[in-house]
């Protein structure tokens, strides 16, 4: 008997050798795992006061950075100051940005018909 170009006699003979090759001493059966593994879940408030933190830290490296330049400080360059500055002010308008979606979205839910 011939199925879809395999002769019968074939695939029990791939059988034999797959159940052979089971019964061997030291091997283990796969394991399939069924659900997927416990992920620690993600606070949003965790997440949030560690994003203003971020953004606080540059602002005040930046601080920093240009105060020891206004000092004379010959390790900080108007470069590092401007680069610090720029990076600050990038991430405070994104935190603004993030700010107003959460602001538009619970006036949504708000208004919302229950």
């Amino acid at each position: 008997m011939r199925t879809g170009g395999i002769d019968s006699s074939q695939i029990q003979a791939m059988i034999a050798q797959l159940k052979a090759h089971a019964t061997k001493p030291g091997l283990t059966p796969p394991v399939i795992q069924t659900e997927a593994p416990a992920t620690p879940k993600a606070d949003f408030s965790d997440a949030l006061k560690k994003s203003l933190d971020a953004v606080n830290a540059s602002q005040v490296e930046a601080d920093t950075l240009n105060k020891k330049f206004a000092m004379g400080d010959d390790s900080v360059s108007l470069s590092d100051v401007m680069i610090a500055q720029q990076k600050a002010s990038i991430n405070f308008q994104g935190t603004i940005q993030v700010r107003n979606k959460l602001v538009s979205a619970y006036h949504d839910i708000m208004n919302m018909q229950v």
